[in-house]
């Protein structure tokens, strides 16, 4: 017996997050205004809040022109510290560690050019299987830049045979047995495919007890689940800020270095005008002057009207909490894998996402049997006004993010899954 449409209703109206701060996209037809929007894991919805403080950069840009860097209300040239509290504080981490800069795989080159040193026996980089495919690329691409064979340089961890996800005792055991030809483990704090949330702290100190740089992929774990980058003695990571952060498409990315790796002289690093130290930057010297901070790892000037967007999304982080925030996670995906349970107990539909709490996000993938799930997730939407992710050939991903996401999403989920797959199976 299906649970019915109130239920979804009552929770609402007892746990009823923070849709308010957000746009949701109108259904455009259809028993509901608007859609039910289950992809923030791939965009996240734009807060009410952007436009206008968007605009106010707009109008200091109008009104000021290049006094702006030191006039405006939010001064320009100091602008990206505005971002640097609110991010360490989501990940975890201290002040001087993070810096919000270009696009995620431009930091994980950046990173890479100081944390993948090959030498010896120890070239190894370690991803996951699965890992998103720009990962897997730009891996490849940093072994051929240190004049190496791809193929024999990236090892890809696979599940065992018949299961979906890793586990964490094989990636120790792992790095515990071939450590010493590892130069690198970068893998996804939560997996994009599965939604799996890895043992951080663990994998971590298993890399570095094997003698191997640990760095993560934080793209699909920054704003969906707690973080303690700094605690957890991580080496550096690298986050987009277009999904679970709710910057908008393309949005500035993140970094973390940890502490322990400030000030090193010994890392190499690439350099440009912003490198250097802020105090003595329009001295105009032509040697670099690095802070012993994460920002020297920076090149160019930071883009302020892409900048803006980050900061409201943090505002928005910084008021509410992670704690708050996983705590509602764990109540809405919880209810939706409920929901999914009565759904899939008699169709061509299997749940790939760890069903313990605490090996995931707010994610559930969906494997469809013998369908296509561009043209299952095309059917949700069209037919029934959900909006999913699908990743080809048979998994749809559902994100109930607990800041904008409703119980009531949630069993529309659930119901156009099961009218949609019925249709297709019948």
């Amino acid at each position: 017996m299906r649970t019915p449409e109130h239920q979804a209703h009552d929770r609402d109206a007892a746990d009823p997050g923070h849709r308010h701060l957000f746009h949701v996209p109108p259904a455009d037809g259809g028993r509901y205004p608007e859609v039910a929007y289950l992809a923030g894991n791939s965009l996240g919805l734009q807060p009410r809040a952007t436009r206008g403080e968007l605009l106010a950069d707009l109008d200091a840009w109008a009104r000021l022109g290049v006094e702006g860097h030191l006039d405006a209300a939010r001064p320009w040239l100091p602008y990206h510290e505005l971002l640097t509290g609110p991010a360490a504080r989501l990940v975890g981490a201290r002040p001087a560690e993070v810096v919000v800069m270009n696009s995620l795989t431009v930091d994980l080159h950046l990173l890479m050019v100081s944390f993948y040193r090959p030498a010896g026996r120890r070239t190894r980089i370690v991803i996951e299987d699965t890992a998103f495919p720009s990962d897997s690329y730009a891996v490849r691409s940093q072994a051929r830049f240190h004049g190496l064979d791809p193929d024999a340089t990236v090892v890809r961890l696979t599940p065992r045979p018949g299961e979906d996800t890793l586990r964490t005792a094989d990636v120790c055991d792992f790095l515990a047995a071939e450590g010493d030809t590892v130069a690198l483990v970068l893998l996804g704090g939560v997996n994009y495919l599965t939604g799996e949330l890895l043992d951080i702290p663990a994998i971590t100190a298993a890399g570095r007890a094997a003698g191997a740089v640990v760095g993560w992929d934080l793209a699909h774990a920054a704003g969906n689940v707690p973080l303690a980058l700094h605690d957890w003695d991580v080496d550096f990571a690298a986050w987009c800020s277009y999904k679970y952060l709710n910057a908008g498409p393309g949005a500035l990315a993140g970094v973390f270095v940890h502490e322990r790796h400030l000030g090193d002289p010994h890392l190499p690093r690439f350099e440009g005008w912003w490198s250097t130290e802020a105090a003595t930057r329009f001295e105009m010297t032509p040697v670099s002057r690095p802070p012993a901070t994460v920002e020297a790892w920076q090149i160019s000037n930071p883009p302020i009207l892409a900048m803006g967007p980050v900061r409201t999304s943090l505002e928005i982080f910084d008021a509410v909490g992670m704690p708050v925030l996983r705590e509602r996670s764990l109540r809405l995906t919880g209810w939706l894998e409920h929901l999914l349970d009565e759904v899939t107990a008699d169709r061509p539909l299997t749940v790939v996402t760890p069903r313990d709490p605490a090996r995931r996000g707010c994610q559930l993938s969906v494997r469809i049997a013998g369908a296509s799930a561009a043209e299952l997730a095309k059917r949700l939407r069209y037919e029934h006004g959900v909006i999913a992710d699908a990743r080809e050939p048979d998994v749809v991903r559902f994100a109930p993010v607990p800041l904008y996401s409703t119980y009531h999403d949630c069993w529309r989920v659930a119901d156009a899954l099961a009218a949609t797959v019925e249709g297709a199976t019948s």
